[in-house]
This record gives structure tokens, C-alpha cells and sequence, in this order.
């Protein structure tokens, strides 16, 4: 009854004693009920409050139930109305209902019949209700869809249409009702075609990459997709064609095409971008292929990135430093032994290569191994085959070798030190990474990236770093690179207490060789001394007058051989 409880319902008869005893039936159902006593009161009754279901005597002195349905449908069209009289006939109730009216009943009207009509015509109400609210709703999100929307009936009619396709199409705004042809204007009707196609065909279809061009404003890129309408009984009855306006879109991904990360590899400069796509080419192919670069650069982020963007991905990465063991431990390392091969050879091991077979595997350090692993390596990049030590057994394998050296391997070669033919070999194609220092545009992103991962880590709050400290990371020539930028923000991360990184929570050695800032007064001994005084041998007071870190105020004292607390006895 919550329903019930809540509809209003306004009853209108000039006979008191039938008004009240309407109002006791519908008031006992849980309704709220008003009454009124003329059509001129009625209309005041429905100016000060909204009724869910009005229920009104067709003969009222000067004005009829006819008026009285009139006047609540110019209101509330939604609104039932019930129309009771004492004379009916078959012309009267048509007539009633022809006007709009829910029911007709005749009197004299029983408490039943009348709780049973005003029942169904609540409920009428609530559907009406209910549907005209999803109307609404629909035609809300119908106007506000940013996608151009047009309806069409089987004679290209235009029925509906929302205003993205006055924006994007450039239809009027009197165009429903009109021909879709005849809205067409200044355009190559590709959207036309779109259109005609799911109608003849009864099936949707799609066109993207759009270039619309009209006089009087700038090309579009347009994609179109057309469905057919269909009505419950599978009648085709038209078809609905929505144009998207994709120009912002390619203007977006003309952006992004400046990818600032690949994989684990961080960067946006335009030497990066060249890697992306060159890492991108080799992914899908088995080419050997040698990564140089300086120490620190990343090499072995590059061989990650190619090896998980290809169709090995799935596979085994294997990874070898071969400057970290001896000859004869790397050639176990890499081909495996046989139990007893040598001293120490306790059980079967099973090599690196093998380990490797179906995946990848990466040779780091590649410039340091000798010749007689150069040779072996030689043999697996020829031969797909090695051999494990102690044992004359081929084994094949289906490696793809990514090799990776900071070492002038061309100069190796010359001096002898190194195999031409193996060169050749690795160097199917070479990858080179350029020095953190010939792409300093990356270093605010490498920053932001390292401060995101070590904060995590070591659960710290720092989330960015000072001017100052920002001019220095960008001064630097970093000669380790990568690597030692992300240890300098290690370090950092772990000094440092609140969000911003400042250059007290800089190694020293590091601020002492980045170059810090120009200082804004004598850094000479002189102008030393000079702040010392000036501050009553406050060392950090000190720095601060003088523009410069705590890190490099000692590192000048130090230089000019100042004993701070002694110099300030002297003054005094």
C-alpha cells in the first residue's frame, strides 16, 4: 500500500453527501483525497497541487465533466480522469472517453466498483508515469551523446536526430521530417553509403578513417556504423546511423606516438622513440642482436623489452654475465658438464643454453669472454649445436642470442682480442643506447619514475624534488648513467622525511660533482669566513647566505683548510 498511500486524487461533485462519501471509500483504501464542490474550485484545487487520478461528476451547474477533463489534461496530460453521472448513455460515454477520459461510470456508483476503478487508473497512472520517465531519461542521454545520432524510417525520413549531428553533420535543425539525401551538403555521402547499406542489406556496417570535408570549417576524421532498426514482430522499419568524431582522437594518438615508457624502458626523446620502434621491428623476427652502450644505459632492459614483445615471450630469458666468471666455470655456466668432467664436477648441470632453448638468451659483459669461449659461441650461433663439457654429444638448441657489451668491440677485433667472425656474427643487428647525457629531456621522467618505485619500496613519502635539486640532476653528465641516477634517488628516498626531495638529502659526493648553483654571493675563503661571521659560525645559516648546500659549504671548507669554530674564536 506505499504506493497507494501516496497518490493524491481529487474528487469534484456539487452533491456534498456523494463527495464525502467518496472520500471515506478512497480515504479507507489508504489515498489521499481532495474535494471539491464546483469546476471553479476544482481549478484552484489543481493550480496549488499536483493529483495522481481525478475523479469528477459530469454535470455541474454551468460547466460539465467535459471542462473539468479539459482542464486537467491542459494541466497534467498524464492525470487519469473518472467521469460519474446520473444520465448515461452510449453518446455521452463515447464522447468522454474520445476527450481522454480513463473511465465512465454511471451512478449509483457502489463503494466496490469505485475503489476498483480508481485502482486500475493509479496504476494506469504509475505505467504512464513510469514510461514517460524513461522517455525523458532516453531523450536525456540521446541529446547529450556526443556522437552524431539519426534515425531514419524505410524512406530515408529522418524521425530522429540529436544535436552532435547539427554540430558534426551540419543538418538543420528543422531536418526531422526531410530527406537524408537532401540534408547532405558539401560532403563525399560516404555516410550515405554507410547508411544505405544496413537498410538494403538489413545488417550493420561500419566505415572508419573518414576524412570530411566541408567548406566554411576545418576537415573532420569520421567513423560511421549503421544499424538496421527492427520492430518486436523482426519488421525492418528503418535504420539508426551514428557518426563519431575521431579528430581529436588522431590528434591524441599523434601525441602519444611519443611513448614515454616501453616495457621497463623510461624515455620520450626522440632517440628513444628511434629505440621503441627499432626494438618493436625485432621483436617478431630471431636475428641476433648486440645491445652497446655505456654502463648504466640499460642494456639489459632493452634485451628484456625485445624478448617479451615477440613471440618468445612465453619462453624461457636466460641471463648470463660472462665478465663474472672465469673461462672455465663460464663454459660450464653456458654449455653445462657431465658428472666427473672436472674436479668438482659432482653431477650432470645442465647449461644455459639448453636452459634457454625455445626462449632467449642474453650474454652480457659479451666483449670479456676468451677465445676459446668466443670459438664455442661461435659454433651455437652457426651450428644451433654446442657440446656439454666432458662430453662429445651435439646437443641442438633453438636460441635466439641477444648479446650485450660496453666495450669497443670493433676496436677489440682490430687489436686482436676479439673474433671477426664472431663480431659478424653478434652484430646482425646493433642496437645502440645513447648516454643519459645525450638525452638530458628524459631526466625528469627517469625522476619521477625512480621517486614512484623507491617511495613504494622503502616507504617513504617523496613524491618530487626541488628547483635546485632538479637543476643539478640536469647539469649532471652522468657518467653512470641510468644506473647512477637511480641510485643518487635511492639514496635520496631513503634520507629524505617529507614529499619534496632537497639537496641535503643528496649524496655528497655527488652534489660535490654535480655543479651546484651558482652561488649568490663569495664563495672565495674570503667571502667563507665572511658568512661565518656574519652568522656567528652557524655553518648552515652560512651556506644559506651564501646560495649553496650544506654538502658544499663543508666541502669548501675543507678546500680552503678553514677550521669554522676556530675562525670564529679568532673574530671574537
Amino acid at each position: 500500500m506505499t504506493l497507494c498511500a501516496r497518490s493524491k486524487i481529487l474528487i469534484v461533485d456539487d452533491e456534498r453527501g456523494l463527495r464525502l462519501t467518496f472520500q471515506s471509500f478512497l480515504g479507507d483504501e489508504g489515498y489521499d483525497v481532495v474535494t471539491a464542490e464546483d469546476f471553479s474550485t476544482a481549478l484552484q484545487e489543481l493550480a496549488k497541487q499536483d493529483f495522481d487520478l481525478v475523479i469528477s461528476d459530469i454535470i455541474m451547474g454551468n460547466k460539465t465533466g467535459l471542462d473539468m477533463l479539459r482542464a486537467v489534461k491542459e494541466k497534467n496530460p498524464a492525470c487519469p480522469v473518472i467521469l460519474i453521472t446520473g444520465f448515461p448513455n452510449i453518446e455521452t460515454a463515447s464522447e468522454a472517453v474520445r476527450f481522454g477520459a480513463f473511465d465512465y461510470l454511471p451512478k449509483p456508483v457502489v463503494q466496490q466498483t469505485l475503489v476498483r476503478a480508481a485502482s486500475q487508473a493509479l496504476r494506469y497512472k504509475t505505467l504512464v508515469d513510469e514510461k514517460e520517465r524513461y522517455r525523458y531519461h532516453l531523450d536525456t542521454v540521446f541529446k547529450s551523446i556526443q556522437e552524431a545520432i539519426i534515425s531514419v524510417d524505410n524512406e530515408m525520413v529522418v524521425r530522429e536526430m540529436n544535436d552532435a549531428a547539427r554540430t558534426i553533420c551540419g543538418f538543420p535543425a528543422d531536418g526531422i521530417g526531410m530527406k537524408f539525401t537532401d540534408l547532405l551538403c558539401n560532403c563525399e555521402s560516404v555516410c550515405r553509403g554507410v547508411l544505405e547499406f544496413a537498410m538494403k542489406k538489413g545488417k550493420s556496417s561500419h566505415v572508419r578513417h573518414i576524412d570530411c570535408r566541408r567548406v566554411s570549417r576545418s576537415p573532420l576524421l569520421l567513423a560511421a556504423v549503421a544499424h538496421p532498426l527492427l520492430e518486436p514482430s523482426g519488421k525492418q522499419s528503418g535504420a539508426v546511423l551514428v557518426v563519431r568524431d575521431e579528430t581529436r582522437l588522431r590528434e591524441l594518438e599523434s601525441d602519444m606516438a611519443k611513448r614515454t615508457r616501453f616495457h621497463s624502458i623510461v624515455g620520450q626523446s626522440p632517440k628513444m622513440q628511434k629505440m621503441y620502434s627499432l626494438i618493436e621491428a625485432l621483436a617478431e623476427v630471431p636475428t641476433t642482436v648486440l645491445i652497446t652502450g655505456e654502463s648504466g644505459t640499460g642494456k639489459e632492459l632493452v634485451a628484456e623489452a625485445i624478448h617479451a614483445s615477440g613471440a618468445r615471450g612465453n619462453k624461457p630469458l636466460v641471463k648470463v654475465n660472462c665478465s663474472a666468471l672465469n673461462e672455465n666455470l663460464l663454459e660450464s655456466e653456458l654449455f653445462g658438464h657431465k658428472k666427473g668432467a672436472f674436479t668438482g664436477a659432482l653431477q650432470d648441470r645442465t647449461g644455459r643454453f639448453q636452459l634457454a632453448d625455445g626462449g632467449t638468451i642474453f650474454l652480457d659483459e659479451i666483449g670479456d669472454i676468451s677465445p676459446r669461449i668466443q670459438l664455442s659461441l661461435l659454433r651455437v650461433l652457426q651450428d644451433k649445436v654446442f657440446e656439454r663439457v666432458g662430453e662429445s654429444t651435439p646437443v641442438h638448441t633453438d636460441v635466439r642470442v641477444i648479446a650485450a657489451t660496453n666495450r669497443d668491440l670493433r676496436k677489440r677485433v682490430n687489436d686482436g682480442q676479439f673474433r671477426e667472425d664472431l663480431y659478424y656474427r653478434l652484430k646482425v643487428v646493433e642496437l645502440h643506447l645513447p648516454p643519459l647525457r645525450e638525452r638530458a629531456d628524459d631526466v625528469p621522467l627517469l625522476v619521477a619514475h625512480f621517486l614512484e618505485k623507491h617511495s613504494a619500496t622503502l616507504g617513504r613519502r617523496a613524491v618530487g624534488v626541488s628547483s635546485d635539486v632538479e637543476r643539478l640532476l640536469l647539469q649532471n653528465s652522468w657518467p653512470g648513467n641510468v644506473r647512477e641516477l637511480e641510485h643518487v634517488l635511492e639514496h635520496a628516498c631513503v634520507l629524505s622525511r617529507g614529499d619534496v626531495i632537497t639537496v641535503e638529502d643528496l649524496p655528497n659526493d655527488f652534489v660535490g660533482t654535480a655543479g651546484p648553483r651558482e652561488p649568490q654571493t663569495d664563495c672565495t675563503a674570503a667571502g667563507i669566513l665572511g658568512a661565518l661571521e656574519k652568522t656567528a659560525g652557524n655553518k648552515m645559516r652560512a651556506a644559506q647566505l651564501l646560495g649553496i648546500s650544506r654538502a658544499t659549504f663543508y666541502r669548501k671548507l675543507k678546500e680552503f683548510h678553514i677550521d669554522a669554530d676556530e675562525s670564529v674564536k679568532s673574530e671574537q
